[in-house]
């Protein structure tokens, strides 16, 4: 009885040792499939986000064509002239003209959240606020036009600006994503280029103002 006894041990231990053998081979080669994966992914990783080169040819815009989206109708001051694909980012190139301001009224205040704008004056002045305390602020309806100018935004009313700076013909002023601006003091409009680096591609690359579209 003894030896049976002792056999049927070293049998269950037996069956007890393949069973975590087994179990333990097969959580390794699941392991192996998980890490192969994620070892796969990484390397492609560079291959899939950088494939897009960027354009081999420069892209033009004349002072007429300037002048021909300004002049063109339309039911906002900024006109998107034309975005383009850079590869890892857009740029987009608006103009806008914007008209008098009425001396002491509030002024509008408006940001946009992942675009940054530099202001090139074509003509015309004004003082151009940035920055500081907004009240009233609310996002930018997603059907207004401005979203697919200038991507998600928001607007308020300054109550009090962070800078305030006269503005005119060939001066340039850098906005970063989120900070809030406006123009007060407009005497008889004014004229500008807003052109604008894109890194998250909210501008549709390839557009071209109808006014110019040849």
């Amino acid at each position: 009885m003894r030896v049976k006894r002792a056999r049927v041990r070293i049998s269950m231990t037996h069956m007890t040792i393949r069973t975590i053998l087994a179990t333990v081979t097969r959580r390794c080669v699941a392991s192996s499939v998980v890490l192969g994966t994620v070892l796969a992914a990484v390397a492609l990783y560079p291959a899939l986000t950088f494939t897009q080169a960027a354009p081999a040819l420069a892209t033009d815009i004349t002072a007429t064509d300037v002048q021909a989206v300004l002049n063109a109708p339309s039911p906002i001051a900024d006109r998107l002239i034309t975005a383009v694909d850079m590869g890892t980012y857009n740029v987009g190139v608006g103009a806008l003209r914007r008209g008098k301001t009425m001396p002491g009224a509030p002024v509008a205040a408006i940001n946009h959240e992942q675009i940054t704008e530099v202001y090139y004056i074509i003509s015309g002045t004004g003082t151009l606020l940035t920055g500081g305390t907004v009240i009233g602020a609310k996002a930018v309806a997603a059907d207004n036009p401005i979203m697919s100018v200038v991507g998600p935004s928001n607007q308020g009313t300054f109550q009090k600006a962070a800078q305030r700076r006269k503005v005119g013909p060939g001066d340039v002023v850098i906005i970063p994503p989120g900070v809030y601006h406006g123009f007060d003091d407009v005497e008889t409009g004014i004229d500008y280029l807003a052109v604008r680096p894109d890194p998250h591609k909210v501008l549709h690359a390839g557009y071209v103002h109808p006014a110019i579209k040849k």
